[in-house]
């Protein structure tokens, strides 16, 4: 089993519920430099690779330019502009064109912070 894997940097803005130890700075209107990660997992086939990361590049810059210079609160379908909804917005733009995704991981490397998504829980039968 291989795993490979491709990253993007976007720049975006968002404001944030605040919490009780947060003395209000999360409301007001910030933006960070996130850098998102795409892994995926398989063995390589008949031409030597899982996947053609050109192929990746072009689906992740389709992700991109929807959060890339954006107010991320005004993505109807992100949810509250968190990590961990990032993770799963990517995730969801990704899934259904990316066979072999094994997760997703958004950085906020300024802030030593970041979030690792990896798909749905599977359903108990």
């Amino acid at each position: 089993m291989f795993e490979i894997f491709k990253e993007f940097r976007f720049e975006a803005a968002h404001a944030l519920e605040d919490s009780s130890t947060s003395g209000g700075r999360y409301s007001r209107l910030h933006g960070h430099s996130y850098r998102a990660q795409i892994f995926l997992r398989g063995e390589p086939g008949p031409q030597g690779w899982i996947t053609d990361l050109g192929q990746v590049e072009a689906m992740m810059g389709d992700v991109r330019a929807q959060l890339d210079h954006h107010f991320l609160n005004e993505i109807a379908e992100l949810g509250a502009p968190t990590l961990e909804h990032l993770a799963r917005f990517i995730w969801q733009q990704l899934a259904r064109h990316m066979p072999g995704l094994h997760k997703v991981i958004v950085h906020r490397d300024s802030c030593f912070e970041g979030c690792i998504y990896y798909g749905p829980a599977p359903h108990a039968g």
